[in-house]
């Protein structure tokens, strides 16, 4: 199948051009046949669509390894990989995920089937979770880990740096499952906290500066479900301005 959409002028037509190789999924959606037109208008730029993914196309395929993830539709995503040096492909991935581009998606309407919105425009999924397990593994790990700091709860109520908010007060605020899934990446924790096969080895030039907190993904899971079954601390009623 040859597919184009032409530019105004001929000499635009031959300057600015690419070829892209399509999900064939995805163009049987209409999405394809929606978007190009309108993206050849804004920049005269000749797309020719190819059925075959061949050298030097520019490659919109589901979960493409290496490209950059342009749409989404309910759980399936797809990726535009560029080919290096190619600045009109380039264009046309920026224009994909800039606010028109993104705009321009949400508003197509397919015949059947979930609509289209940009990748980063997507839905999170969230996991919930398991308040059916047991926490025993959860509170020591949390003693362990973080209870230097912390206030886990009356075992180390005397034992941790004052300074610093308790997991009671932590657990009460709206995003604390955020917070704790990602503890490792808000400071001051990145100077001292390493999470098995997630987190980079320190810098030899800035070592930690104090004992190393090492843990694995699971002992964080652990740390999560107990933290889920505490009782949010109680802050009182919110300040009244006269």
């Amino acid at each position: 199948m040859f597919w184009a959409v032409t530019a105004t002028t001929a000499v635009d037509a031959e300057e600015k051009r690419f070829t892209l190789h399509a999900d064939p999924a995805l163009v049987e959606t209409g999405l394809i046949k929606f978007l190009l037109p309108r993206f050849s208008m804004k920049t005269n730029t000749r797309i020719t669509l190819s059925d075959t993914a061949e050298a030097g196309a520019a490659q919109l395929v589901p979960d493409g390894a290496g490209g950059q993830e342009v749409l989404a539709s309910g759980a399936q995503v797809w990726s535009l990989s560029v080919p290096e040096g190619d600045t009109h492909a380039a264009r046309f991935a920026d224009w994909l995920t800039s606010d028109i581009g993104k705009r321009t998606i949400a508003s197509f309407t397919p015949e059947s089937g979930p609509g289209f919105t940009a990748a980063a425009d997507r839905p999170v999924e969230t996991v919930a979770l398991d308040l059916s397990r047991d926490t025993t593994e959860g509170v020591s790990l949390s003693l362990v880990h973080c209870g230097r700091c912390h206030v886990i709860g009356p075992q180390n109520r005397h034992n941790s740096i004052g300074s610093t908010p308790s997991f009671g007060l932590l657990r009460s605020f709206e995003n604390w499952q955020e917070r704790f899934e990602t503890f490792y990446v808000l400071n001051p924790h990145p100077a001292f906290t390493q999470i098995d096969e997630v987190t980079a080895p320190f810098d030899p030039g800035l070592p930690s500066p104090i004992h190393p907190l090492s843990m694995t993904l699971e002992e964080l899971d652990e740390i999560l479900a107990y933290v889920a079954t505490m009782t949010p601390a109680n802050l009182g009623a919110p300040i009244r301005h006269q």
